[in-house]
């Protein structure tokens, strides 16, 4: 199975790895896993004033921040894992990714806030599960 896996560094996201962890069914060479970090947009009228070399820097290192700890767990796991990043909001860039490279799953943590927060708050899980046709598993 295709497996991506959404990633923002939160006890969300560690709250997922000790879920996948702990589900022999989603560990293991019968899979390929790809850990996605979403980094936010630099505003652009700052990145006018800073160098691009400086833009590019600083979204290498957010997302290295994320990855490093991730890292170590798919190490421990003796698994393989591929890891990039991407430059948006979250929720649009984990479903168009996970349609454009045909995913069989997404797997992501989940704050939990419910329906009404998530409707006024814009919950990148909604988001997700609104956009594509890729099954989601949420941990929460």
């Amino acid at each position: 199975m295709k497996i991506l896996i959404a990633a923002d560094g939160s006890a969300y996201t560690k709250r997922m790895l000790a879920f996948i962890a702990a589900h022999d069914e989603w560990l293991g060479p019968r899979h390929s896993y790809t850990v996605l970090h979403c980094v936010p947009a630099f505003p652009h009228r700052a990145a006018a004033f800073v160098d691009k070399s400086q833009v590019q820097s600083f979204y290498r290192d957010d997302a290295e921040t994320v990855f490093r700890p991730i890292r170590v767990f798919f190490k421990r796991q003796r698994m393989a894992a591929t890891f990039i990043h991407r430059i948006g909001p979250a929720g649009s860039t984990i479903a168009k990714l996970a349609e454009q490279q045909r995913f069989d799953l997404i797997i992501l943590g989940s704050h939990g806030h419910g329906a009404v927060a998530g409707v006024v708050m814009g919950s990148v899980a909604t988001k997700v599960v609104s956009l594509c046709d890729t099954p989601v598993l949420l941990v929460r």
